[in-house]
C-alpha cells in the first residue's frame, strides 16, 4: 500500500518559505557559477550579469571579470539580480553576522582609508575562504575569507533590504 503525503508537502513549502531556505540554494548556485570561471582573467570594469566582456581602462583589451562583475554573474545565474559594482551590492542584501557566512554569501573589503566603503567583494566558498577576481594581472581564483580590509558579508535576494532598513527592521 502506498501511501501520500500531500499534507506533509504543504507544511515543508510552508516552514520552508521566508526562512532563507532559497536564499541557501541560490548561494550555492551563485558559488558554483563563480567557481566554473576560475581561471578566467580579471579585467578592471568587466563582466556582469551576461558573463565575462571586455572591461574599461586598464580592463579595455581583456576579457574577463572584475570582483562585482563576477559576483553580479553568478547570482544572475543563480536567478538573483543585484547591483553592479562592490559598493551597490554591500548596501543591498542581509547582513551576514561574523561566524555566519554561509557559501555563496558576498564577503566585502575596504582597501582605501581615504575613500571609506568596499573596494572590493568576493563570493564565499565556505567560513575560510572566497572565489573572487583579485586585481589586474590575476585570474579568478581563491583567497582566504578573513584578511586586511575585512568589512564583513551580506546575503543577497531579490527581497532583501537596504543595508539602512534592515539595520531598523
Amino acid at each position: 500500500m502506498t501511501r501520500k503525503r500531500p499534507a506533509l508537502a504543504a507544511v515543508l513549502l510552508f516552514c520552508c518559505m521566508g526562512s532563507g531556505y532559497e536564499s541557501v540554494n541560490a548561494g550555492e548556485r551563485a558559488l558554483n557559477a563563480a567557481l566554473e570561471k576560475r581561471g578566467i582573467p580579471y579585467s578592471w570594469g568587466g563582466g556582469g550579469a551576461n558573463g565575462p566582456s571586455f572591461g574599461i581602462g586598464r580592463g579595455a583589451t581583456t576579457v574577463g571579470f572584475d570582483c562585482s562583475g563576477l559576483t553580479q554573474y553568478a547570482w544572475a545565474r543563480a536567478g538573483v539580480r543585484i547591483k553592479r559594482t562592490a559598493r551597490g551590492q554591500w548596501r543591498n542584501g542581509w547582513p551576514v553576522p561574523e561566524g555566519q557566512v554561509r557559501p555563496g554569501d558576498l564577503v566585502f573589503y575596504d582597501s582605501n582609508p581615504v575613500s571609506p566603503g568596499p573596494e572590493h567583494v568576493g563570493i564565499a566558498v565556505d567560513g575560510e575562504r572566497i572565489v573572487h577576481a583579485p586585481s589586474t594581472g590575476g585570474f579568478v581564483t581563491f583567497a582566504p575569507l578573513v584578511r586586511r580590509g575585512y568589512m564583513g558579508a551580506v546575503r543577497p535576494a531579490e527581497t532583501a533590504p537596504t543595508t539602512s532598513e534592515a539595520a531598523t527592521g
